[in-house]
């Protein structure tokens, strides 16, 4: 079993409770807007992370690859911010990604978790600044024998 903390929109705020929700993390994935070198930094003092660059990050900086790219148990996961396609909605991530098993989000801030024909789409939400009426969140995604559970977790 793998477990991933999938986080997103930091804006430059990493709240205390993302250290508890990822408690047991194998790998930190950061879907973009992490506005600070200081947020990947203590990120790292939970577990390794790779992060992607958000609309919101400096471009061209080199530790913010547009997407990242990876196999976990057979199952290719893609990332990136999604502001790629505009205001993305899960379909067009699966469309525009057809060689992904698992597509990891954010951008709009709004926690999802879609599962369609065997694919899925995951947005954990925003973990920075509370914004557009929308709870602060953070998700923890487990991968067992080539299956997929997500978790939303709320941060206080």
């Amino acid at each position: 079993m793998i477990r991933l903390g999938l986080i997103s929109d930091t804006h430059g705020l990493l709240r205390p409770a993302v250290h508890s929700a990822f408690t047991g993390v194998d790998l930190i994935l950061h879907a973009g807007d992490v506005c600070g070198d200081d947020i990947l930094h203590e990120l790292r003092t939970i577990a390794p992370v790779h992060a992607v660059a958000g609309n919101c990050d400096p471009v061209g900086d080199p530790n913010l690859p547009l997407s990242f790219e990876q196999t976990f148990e057979s199952l290719r996961l893609h990332m990136s911010h999604g502001n790629e396609l505009g205001r993305p909605k899960p379909e067009q991530l699966l469309k525009a990604y057809p060689n992904a098993d698992i597509i990891v989000y954010g951008h709009t801030h709004k926690q999802l978790i879609l599962d369609l024909a065997g694919r899925m789409a995951v947005n954990p939400g925003a973990a920075g600044a509370r914004r557009f009426d929308l709870a602060p969140s953070v998700a923890v995604m487990m991968i067992t024998d080539g299956r997929v559970a997500v978790e939303l977790i709320e941060l206080e």
